[in-house]
C-alpha cells in the first residue's frame, strides 16, 4: 500500500499547525519524521492514520494501482501506536488479542498471532499477567505487540520510546529494525531524538514550523 499526502494543512484555534505538508510514502521501509516538540509531527501522523481530518489537502491511499476509499477496511490495514499505550484491566494476552477479536478472527488463528506478536516484543512470559502491572517500558512493548498482531501494512509510531528506559528503548528499536525484513510493512514514526532517527530511518523527514523538508539517508 502507498500513501501520498498532498498540501495537508491543519489549524487549531486559528493557529497553523501544519502548512501544505506533502510527501509520497511509496515503498516499504522506515520513514522517520523528526523535529522539535510542537512542530506538528504528531498531528501529521494522526491525520495520515485517519484519526483526524485536515482543514485542507488530500490523502491518497493506493494498492495494486487502485485508489482505496477511506473506510473501515482501510483503517484495519494500518494502525497507530501512541506514546502512552492504554491498557485494559485484563491479561497481556487478552490486551493483544483485542484488535483481532473485533475483526472476528477464528480463535485458533487469533491465538497463533497473539503468541507470535508477544514473542516478537519479548513478552511471552507475561501473557497471563494483568497488563496494568507491567512497567512503562513493557507497556509500550505491549502496544507494539497489539499493533503487530493485526499485521498492518502501515504502522504509525508516535514517539515510540518517549519516557521509556534505556533497556526498553533498545528492545523497541530492535523491533523496528527487524520490521525491515517484512517487505510488506511500511513504518512511519516520529521522534525528537536525532541519534535515534539516524539509527532507524531509511528516509528522514525534517519538520519545522509545520512544514516538511526531506533528506534521504
Amino acid at each position: 500500500m502507498k500513501l501520498v499526502a498532498t498540501n495537508i494543512t491543519k489549524l487549531y484555534g486559528g493557529r497553523t499547525i501544519l502548512s501544505d505538508c506533502s510527501y509520497s510514502f511509496s515503498t516499504a521501509g522506515t520513514y522517520v519524521l523528526i523535529g522539535p516538540n510542537g512542530c506538528g509531527k504528531s498531528t501529521f501522523l494522526r491525520i495520515c492514520s485517519l484519526l483526524e481530518q485536515p482543514d485542507a489537502g488530500e490523502l491518497l491511499f493506493t494498492a495494486e494501482g487502485k485508489q482505496l476509499p477511506h473506510d473501515i477496511d482501510l483503517r484495519r490495514r494500518m494502525t497507530l501506536v501512541l506514546p502512552r499505550t492504554g491498557v485494559f484491566n485484563a491479561t497481556v494476552f487478552n490486551n493483544v488479542a483485542y484488535g483481532l477479536k473485533i475483526r472476528g478472527m477464528d480463535s485458533g488463528l487469533l491465538h497463533e498471532k497473539v503468541i507470535k506478536a508477544l514473542e516478537v516484543v519479548g513478552l511471552s512470559h507475561r501473557k497471563k499477567q494483568n497488563a496494568r502491572t507491567l512497567s512503562s517500558g513493557e507497556t509500550q512493548r505491549l502496544g507494539l505487540a497489539r499493533a503487530l498482531a493485526i499485521e498492518p501494512e502501515i504502522l504509525f509510531l508516535d514517539e515510540p520510546t518517549a519516557s521509556v528506559d534505556e533497556k526498553n528503548t533498545t528492545i523497541i528499536e530492535s523491533i523496528i529494525q527487524n520490521l525491515k525484513k517484512d517487505a510488506r510493512t511500511m513504518v512511519i514514526m516520529t521522534t525528537h531524538d536525532k541519534e535515534q532517527a539516524d539509527r532507524l530511518a531509511d528516509t528522514l523527514l525534517l519538520m519545522k514550523e509545520g512544514i516538511i523538508a526531506v533528506r534521504n539517508l
